[in-house]
């Protein structure tokens, strides 16, 4: 959504992406929301699998049974939070290695 929008035209805005052409800045747009699409549809599907192999333990009924579903609402919370802890700390070096980059003498100057 919104939030994607903005993390790509930040990324799309970084120093690196500034010698390429409208044409080619727009492709690395497009690229990176696919592959932030991708990660979170792959996210999603492991979280589903996960807590579903771990929580339910029989196909007896349509439904959960309260137990199973307390395991899958507890999996899901837990791994969501990793998930967004992770990202906090990727954006946290990945901020770290900009700015280094962004200090770091050009080539050729001395």
């Amino acid at each position: 959504g919104a939030a994607n929008a903005r993390r790509c035209i930040a990324h799309a805005a970084r120093p690196e992406f500034a010698d390429l052409s409208e044409a080619d800045r727009s492709k690395m747009l497009q690229t990176i929301e696919t592959m932030q699409m991708r990660d979170s549809l792959r996210m999603y599907n492991s979280l589903a699998e996960r807590c579903f192999n771990h929580c339910v333990t029989g196909f007896r009924r349509k439904n959960l049974d309260k137990a199973e579903e307390t395991c899958v609402v507890s999996c899901t919370e837990k791994y969501l939070k990793h998930a967004a802890r992770v990202t906090l700390r990727f954006q946290e070096l990945n901020e770290q290695f900009t700015a280094q980059q962004m200090a770091a003498p050009g080539p050729g100057s001395n």
